[in-house]
């Protein structure tokens, strides 16, 4: 099966919080790393505020899978003291992969 779906998530820090931000982000790589369906997982830096992650799945099972893990919880726990908004999360289709 090929890579086909994904998921684009930003974030934007509240004032200050943006190193708050970042070191959940690396935390987060072992979480993902974890999730057998997760084929690539990306957190990077856009900005001192507005930072990102960009995951990749085979199908929209693993993808859902990641939506209900432990990263979007996480997140949910941590967003309100360090987040100026929800996150943008957005589902994609994948049209190519190298």
């Amino acid at each position: 099966m090929a890579v086909d779906r994904g998921l684009l998530a930003l974030l934007e820090a509240k004032p200050g919080k943006g190193n708050e931000v970042a070191d959940f982000l690396r935390q987060g790589r072992e979480l993902a790393a974890a999730e057998s369906g997760t084929v690539t997982w990306y957190a990077f830096k856009i900005s001192d505020t507005t930072y990102g992650i960009f995951d990749t799945f085979e199908g929209e099972d693993d993808r859902q899978a990641h939506l209900n893990g432990q990263i979007p919880a996480a997140l949910g726990q941590v967003g309100p003291d360090l987040l100026a908004a929800d996150p943008d999360i957005r589902t994609i289709d994948v049209l190519a992969v190298k």
